[in-house]
Formats: structure tokens, C-alpha cells, sequence
């Protein structure tokens, strides 16, 4: 058992903090938002993440898992401290890195003996020379710090699963002794030895330097979100010829160097990971001389790819001043609240510069920041109660099994735009109502 400290219990330290603390460790997470410290000392998620809430409990009430807004208490004793602070984009796109600085530092003031740092948080490249130039001016002089970076590769809506059955576990670091410790913490995981593991699953483990552990994270969310863009961009393609693009991607997929995975056409990606270190790319090529043509090309296309589906509404309607419009999914993603960088509000904010007048459904969101005067509906029949178009934004599981008959009667119109390519056409089309997708053939 290692007595672990993680620092930021959003999205990704809670789940470590979770996962760590199953697996048989001691573990206490560190806030310091005294709401979310209320919420987390109870039991409850401040976020969504279907099953994550039953296992804080179940770590609460077995006494592996505590929170604390101490620093010096949570972080004295610990054999590895993990950072899992937030770096949003700042007002130029680059990583804000105010708050884990500032973590950092108070963390290296709290260090006794010897400690393992390790960075979770996605960070630029090249962040951890700062972070130990940090360290070495905070931590107290009888301290020892080792830094090791661990990047976290999570998706919404399946964390806990993916931190305990992950494809491949990396680490970075100048340090054996320290790598060493940390994969200690991991090897439950690797091995899957804890209760619940499967002996089947064998994860690769990357041991490496810290620079290549940092890029590493870049070069596979950069990776995902051109495979995203490209398969889109041959959906307006498909539009454009009459080709159906799910064939096209279900036969270019069966190239295994290529695979289906992340071919699937749509109106792109949301998310707080892929449009952010898209951005961060860019920087490190403006900082370093670099012309990442690629790279730089695909946020405007996966923006351009989400106004498509404005422009499919307006020309089957024939404009849309004055039309009213029924939103399913605001969330970017199914099984999660998080709209942050969500196509929904991209499309939401067109839609109503041209006139329209929106309504929107999502199953657990009920608030967007950015679209403060939306309304919302009570379910996905209320918010297609006259309308005359319905415009499927997140896959929700439930959206798939709508009653479309009744939708059909309760629309005033009869339009239904599938900007996942989710639902099945035949259904819709049964109902009565006309159907239109993303590169997609219908009949």
C-alpha cells in the first residue's frame, strides 16, 4: 500500500483518486473549492460519470479515500503526489498554467523526505524543466523530489473503466528510483491482480523520458481529432457525389492499418481535450519555428464541419427566419454534463443569428453557460411539440428509441436532421417524417 496525494479533484484527479484507493492504496484528494470539498467529503460527484458516485462511496466508507483542503496534512506523509490541476486554454489558446503553478508550489512546500511528483494534467511540452525549477525553489532544503510525468488518457462517460483496463499505461522521468515507485502504484493495474481485474487484459506499459511522455499525449489526442476531421470532410464529399459515407468509412476501416474506430461522421468534436491541444500544437510550433500544416488545419475544419448541419436545416426548410427548432443533446458527448466546447452551442448561437427559435432536450444537461437564454424542454416529445425540424446533436442511448410516431404528430413540420448519423433511417422515414444526415444515403 503508498499513501497518495492528488491535488484537483475534477474530472481526472477524482477518478484517480478513486481507481488508486480501490486498488488498495490510501489515498486523499485535495481541494480547496470549499463547495466541491462539501460534495466530495459526502459522496457525491460534483460532475456526471455514470457509476463513478457508487465507487466514492464505496472508498469513503471502506477508509481508503478522504479529502481534505490542507495541503500541508494531505501532501506531508505521501509517497507520490499526483497534479491534477486543470489547464484550460487562456484568451490566446495557450494552456493557462496559473493554477498549477500555484499548486505546485504549495505542494513543494509541503514535501517532506522523499517524494515522487507526478504530473497527470495535461500540460505544454517541455513543463516539466518549470516544474522542477518549482520544486527545487519551494521544496524545504531536507526534501528530496523526483518528477515523473503520467499522462491520463480517460474518456467521458467510461473513466473508472478506462483507468483500471487502460490500453497502456506511460510514465516519463529522469529518475529509475522514481519510475520505479510509480509503476509500484500501477501494478495491480497492469498486472490486474485487484479485485474485479481482468487477467486477460495486459496493458503496455511506455517507460520513458519526460518530454516524450508529455508529447505523447498530444500526438494521440492530436491523432483522434484528425481522424475525426478527415472522415467528416469525406462526408461532405459523400454529400456532394450521392456516396453514403458509413459505407465508405466501414470499408476503409477494414484496412488494419487504418481501423473503423473514430470514422464515424457527424457534426465533429467537442470536449475540453481535443480542440485545447490542438491549440497547444500550434503554440509549440509558433514557440519553435515549426509549420504543423496538418496539425493547424483541423479545429477550423471540425468547426466548419459543425455549421454544415445548419446549413442542411436552412436549405430543406427553405430558411430558417422564424422556424422553430428542436434540439435533442446538448452535452458533447453522450453520458457526461460536459458542454464545454460543445458543437451544441456552436450550432445553437447559428441557428439563432439566422432567425430561428430553439428548443433543446438533453437528458442530464439543463444549463449551458455560453447559452444562458435557452430553453429547455421537459423531455425530447416536449421539445418537438411544433416544431418544424428536429436535429439530433449528442447520441444519448435513449434518443434511439423514440416513439417517432408520436413525434411525427406532435411536429409541426416533419423534418429530422441526424447530426450523429444515429438514428435508424428506416424508422424515421416509416413514421412519416423526412430524413436527412451527414454524408449519409437514405433509400
Amino acid at each position: 500500500m503508498l499513501k497518495v496525494a492528488v491535488i484537483g479533484t475534477g474530472y481526472v484527479g477524482t477518478v484517480a483518486a478513486v481507481a488508486f484507493a480501490a486498488i488498495g492504496n490510501q489515498v486523499v484528494g485535495i481541494e480547496s473549492d470549499p463547495r466541491k470539498l462539501d460534495l466530495l467529503e459526502k459522496g457525491t460527484v460534483p460532475f456526471h460519470e455514470p457509476g463513478l458516485d457508487d465507487h466514492l462511496r464505496d472508498q469513503i466508507t471502506a477508509g481508503a479515500l478522504s479529502f481534505t483542503d490542507d495541503m500541508a496534512a494531505g501532501v506531508g506523509d505521501a509517497d507520490v503526489v499526483f497534479l491534477c490541476v486543470g489547464t484550460p486554454p487562456g484568451p490566446d489558446g495557450r494552456p493557462d498554467l496559473a493554477a498549477l503553478r500555484s499548486a505546485t508550489g504549495d505542494a513543494a512546500a509541503a514535501l517532506r523526505g522523499r517524494s515522487v511528483v507526478i504530473t497527470k494534467s495535461t500540460v505544454p511540452i517541455g513543463w516539466a524543466h518549470e516544474m522542477h525549477a518549482i520544486l527545487a525553489s519551494a521544496a524545504p532544503a531536507d526534501a528530496t523530489v523526483d518528477v515523473v510525468s503520467n499522462p491520463e488518457f480517460l474518456r467521458e462517460g467510461s473513466a473508472v473503466h478506462d483507468f483500471l483496463y487502460p490500453d497502456r499505461v506511460v510514465l516519463g522521468g529522469d529518475s529509475e528510483d522514481a519510475l520505479d515507485l510509480v509503476y509500484r502504484l500501477y501494478r495491480p493495474i497492469m498486472e490486474q491482480t485487484f479485485s474485479g481485474g481482468d487477467r486477460s487484459h495486459q496493458p503496455a506499459l511506455i517507460r520513458t523520458d519526460l518530454a516524450t511522455a508529455e508529447t505523447i499525449k498530444y500526438a494521440a489526442n492530436g491523432f483522434l481529432a484528425t481522424k475525426i476531421a478527415y472522415i467528416n470532410e469525406i462526408a461532405r464529399i459523400c454529400d456532394s457525389a450521392g456516396a453514403d459515407v458509413e459505407t465508405v468509412a466501414e470499408a476503409v476501416g477494414l484496412d488494419h492499418r487504418i481501423e473503423r474506430k473514430f470514422l464515424g461522421a457527424g457534426i465533429g468534436y467537442g470536449g475540453s481535450c481535443f480542440g485545447k491541444d490542438l491549440l497547444a500544437l500550434h503554440h509549440y510550433g509558433v514557440d519553435h519555428g515549426l509549420d504543423l500544416q496538418i496539425l493547424n488545419a483541423v479545429n477550423p475544419s471540425n468547426i466548419t464541419q459543425r455549421l454544415q448541419i445548419v446549413e442542411k436545416v436552412s436549405n430543406a426548410l427553405g430558411g430558417l427566419d422564424g422556424k422553430r427548432i428542436a434540439m435533442l443533446g446538448l452535452a458533447y458527448k453522450p453520458n457526461t454534463d460536459d458542454v464545454r466546447e460543445a458543437p451544441s452551442v456552436t450550432i445553437v448561437q447559428r441557428l439563432l443569428d439566422e432567425g430561428a427559435t430553439v428548443v433543446a432536450f438533453d437528458p442530464v444537461v439543463k444549463h449551458v453557460p455560453e447559452l444562458p437564454g435557452l430553453p429547455t424542454a421537459a423531455d425530447p416529445y416536449d421539445a418537438a411539440t411544433d416544431a418544424d425540424a428536429l436535429v439530433l446533436i449528442t447520441e444519448w442511448r435513449e434518443f434511439g428509441k423514440l416513439d417517432l410516431g408520436t413525434v411525427a404528430r406532435l411536429m409541426s413540420g416533419n423534418l429530422v436532421v441526424d447530426g450523429r448519423n444515429w438514428l435508424d433511417a428506416d424508422r424515421v422515414v416509416n413514421a412519416g417524417l423526412r430524413y436527412i444526415a451527414m454524408g449519409r444515403r437514405v433509400g
